[in-house]
């Protein structure tokens, strides 16, 4: 099978509380962009990048997730992470689907609602191209405070990726930021979960810490760097929220 014809699966993370959305009635991805679920918005993209199987990782509240899905006639396949142990053990849960689906693997986040198809489907392409392990999309931000950290070599070749919790005052002073958005192949990420371990701050198992291992292994690691930063951010305010409805209706024209 060429890398032309391997098909696209996507996952979405969708399990966390969003605590800081002061709503606790409300999972984080239901919280509304121009009228709509951010999470729809993320299966609308993955649809327009023409992902053959999409699946929403779900855990806080999922009941009412499923019952929006359901309401609204949303299909795709649903695996929960219960207890939410980080971003790694996320798609472990996902894993058990996959693993007789080789494929190229876009991970996304429920709350990420303007990314554009175009922009996955360029990763996808340049992954194929450079016959990549994992294809990452950056951002270069003036302040990356909060976020993790794209460490490269003197080639311009990813070596690793840090947390900020986790990183030093050397790492922190980079620009270059993980969006969270990434295209795997799966065989080279599947054996790589099971390698995770929880040794870190937080105690949690980093889909980040399986770039170290690429490293080690030689596995190919691509960086794509947005055009837009607005594309690439999450919400996880109130006042986020606001503002990414505010640039949602200025994009679209759409009015409230």
């Amino acid at each position: 099978m060429s890398d032309s014809t391997r098909p696209v699966a996507a996952v979405i993370m969708a399990a966390g509380k969003g605590t800081r959305m002061k709503n606790p009635g409300l999972p984080k991805v239901l919280h509304p962009v121009g009228g709509v679920p951010m999470i729809d918005h993320v299966i609308a993209c993955a649809r327009g990048f023409h992902a053959e199987r999409i699946i929403t990782i779900l855990g806080y509240q999922r009941e009412k997730i499923l019952a929006h899905f359901r309401k609204d006639g949303i299909d795709c396949e649903h695996v929960v992470q219960e207890p939410q142990l980080g971003t790694g053990h996320a798609v472990m849960q996902a894993r058990p689907l996959l693993q007789d689906f080789p494929c190229d693997l876009v991970v996304l986040s429920g709350d990420v609602p303007l990314l554009r198809p175009a922009t996955v489907r360029a990763m996808i392409a340049e992954h194929r191209e450079r016959n990549a392990g994992v294809t990452v999309l950056t951002a270069v931000m003036p302040d990356p405070a909060g976020y993790g950290r794209v460490v490269r070599n003197e080639l311009g070749h990813i070596t690793r990726i840090v947390e900020h919790r986790d990183a030093s005052d050397e790492e922190r002073a980079i620009k270059e930021i993980n969006t969270g958005i990434y295209v795997f192949r799966t065989e080279c990420l599947f054996p790589a979960l099971d390698r995770l371990t929880p040794d870190n701050d937080q105690e949690e198992y980093y889909l980040t810490d399986v770039f170290s291992m690429f490293s080690d292994d030689g596995v190919r690691m691509v960086p794509v760097v947005a055009d837009s930063i607005t594309e690439v951010q999450g919400v996880n305010t109130v006042e986020q929220l606001a503002q990414m409805d505010r640039l949602f209706r200025e994009k679209t024209g759409t009015r409230v």
